[in-house]
């Protein structure tokens, strides 16, 4: 009796933790209607690959990178907000600000977007890490 109420106590701490971890399932990538057109003489390149990265570490865990994808799977985060995608693309815009001046007010987009991604696992500790990379051309009309 008292070893199947262990096994029991066991069981359910096991679930507990399982249910209690971390998981990242990478970008969202959905299709947009926005169609720019870079076919006119309308916009000047004002900035060659500019980038921006993000890491995230965790305990006990597994990360693991597809094309433009990187997924996680851990019980513990320790280093990193888990949102990836989010603060590589802020901290592209930050490394833009730094060299060219504030965004706001200009007609500004992305072009030749680029999606890295560089993970480490070890046995207890797993890091992913995502790097995009872009051209900006700003909109003269």
């Amino acid at each position: 009796m008292k070893k199947s109420s262990f096994l029991v106590t066991i069981l359910c701490a096991a679930v507990l933790v399982t249910a209690s971890g971390c998981a990242s399932g990478g970008m969202f990538t959905a299709g947009n209607i926005t169609d720019v057109q870079l076919s006119k003489n309308n916009f000047k390149i004002v900035a060659r690959g500019v980038s921006g990265e993000s890491k995230a570490g965790y305990l006990l865990g597994m990360s693991m990178s597809m094309g433009s994808v990187t997924n996680t799977f851990a019980l513990i985060r320790v280093d990193g907000s888990g949102m990836l995608y989010k603060e590589a693309l802020e901290n592209l815009w930050k490394s833009y600000e730094a060299s060219h001046g504030p965004v706001e007010g200009r007609k500004l987009a992305l072009v030749n977007v680029r999606y890295d991604a560089d993970v480490l696992n070890l046995f207890v500790y797993t890091q992913p890490k995502v790097m995009i990379r872009a051209d900006v051309v700003e909109f003269t009309e």
